[in-house]
């Protein structure tokens, strides 16, 4: 599974560090060569003896002892994946601000591999805006940041921020980072992610709360499977993800977002339609702010044009569309109808009233809905995780067993 593959595993200041023994005893039997550095706060909770053990390899944790210089640029430069977890959030922090005070640090700045980190650490620390900052800031520049999972938590309470178990981390970095590689090469891929805005007066517009989390984390795992992805992205706060293979599209209405789909789509094979389009816009846009004058301001709406619908009329047979139904309750039929109507190959349904579905959050919770008429079902999971759930059926369309 990772025969051949060198990685650099980095451990962190946090009680979680206890699962790297069993991280790297993973690591190991998967096939790979496992090169350990901790901070000196990781020793603190687990012995480097342990991991040198394990790894069949000294521990690195200092960048130079009395007879040995420890390069950290060749580490960082002959890894496959420099892998952090945990990661606490003093290590975060640090990571966004290019501060680089010991071993771990220097080689995460002279990395020339994929960057990977699994947060660990309580729920009002993972939730401060601080913390989630350095997450948004260390996700544009390229490091990929595994969810975090609900449960006990060292401060005897319970809540976000534990570190996802030594397995599920092997699965997400096999998933994502080593066996996708050329899934999908050569392949081209359509993304649509966030809100629009249609315009009342030069400072008021009616939108939705779409964060683009989903389409961007599709957009993500796309092009880490090798596929050429074209973006196009509404106006949200998240920051767009960032890869040599994703190409961005900034829009803001519903309009310029079918313009810009109806001049990309011939070119596709995949497209995902992630993004919550406006179905009404005003009929008129005044040139000046409205001002509040009277008790009541009526606005008379006119319909958007139905991409997703437009789409499947131009759909051709080497062609993959997917849409989403977002409901206020769980409704198989309305997505089924939805995906007849429209000619998808798949449908992702969520629901508004599921806790950590839909809008805004991190995490969904969905079902997937096939023209041959299979249905699909998953447990609430981070979006990324998501994304893959979603593109795993699709190939399971595209290339039947």
């Amino acid at each position: 599974m990772l025969q051949g593959r060198k990685l650099v595993l980095g451990v962190t200041g946090s009680i979680a560090a206890y699962k790297s023994a069993e991280l790297v005893r993973l690591l190991i039997k998967a096939g790979a060569d496992v090169q350990v550095i901790m901070t000196p706060g990781a020793q603190q909770f687990i012995s480097p003896l342990t991991l040198a053990t394990l790894s069949r390899h000294p521990v690195y944790s200092t960048i130079a002892t009395e007879d040995e210089w420890h390069n950290h640029v060749r580490l960082g430069r002959e890894a496959d994946l420099l892998l952090i977890a945990p990661a606490s959030a003093h290590t975060l922090a640090k990571m966004a601000n290019g501060l680089c005070d010991n071993l771990l640090l220097a080689t995460y700045l002279s990395a020339c591999c994929p960057v990977v980190v699994a947060p660990a650490m309580d729920e009002e620390m993972w939730l401060h805006p601080t913390t989630q900052a350095h997450i948004h800031s260390l996700m544009r520049v390229g490091v990929d940041v595994l969810e975090v999972a609900q449960g006990d938590l060292a401060s005897g309470l319970q809540g976000w921020g534990r570190m996802l178990e030594p397995s599920e981390i092997l699965s997400a970095i096999t998933q994502r980072w080593i066996q996708p590689g050329n899934q999908l090469k050569g392949k081209k891929v359509l993304v649509t992610a966030g809100p629009t805005r249609e315009p009342i007066d030069p400072v008021r517009y009616i939108s939705n709360h779409s964060s683009g989390k989903m389409g961007f984390a599709l957009a993500k795992v796309f092009a880490w499977m090798g596929a050429e992805v074209h973006l196009v992205a509404g106006p949200t706060s998240a920051p767009a993800p960032q890869h040599p293979r994703i190409r961005l599209t900034h829009i803001e209405t519903a309009a310029q977002l079918a313009e810009a789909c109806l001049k990309i789509f011939p070119e596709t094979d995949i497209t995902v339609m992630a993004a919550a389009v406006a179905d009404y816009r005003p009929q008129q846009v005044s040139p000046r702010k409205i001002k509040k004058q009277e008790d009541h301001l009526q606005l008379n709406l006119e319909k958007t044009m139905d991409i997703l619908s437009e789409l499947g009329k131009r759909k051709q047979p080497h062609q993959w569309l997917i849409g989403f139904a977002l409901e206020s309750q769980h409704d198989p039929a309305l997505a089924l109808e939805k995906l007849r109507q429209k000619n998808l190959d798949l449908i992702v349904l969520n629901s508004l009233d599921e806790p950590g579905a839909g809008f805004a959050g991190d995490t969904n919770k969905i079902s997937i809905f096939d023209r041959l008429g299979h249905q699909m079902h998953f447990p609430l999971k981070h979006k990324h995780a998501v994304a893959h759930d979603i593109i795993q059926a699709l190939l399971q369309l595209m290339h039947p067993a």
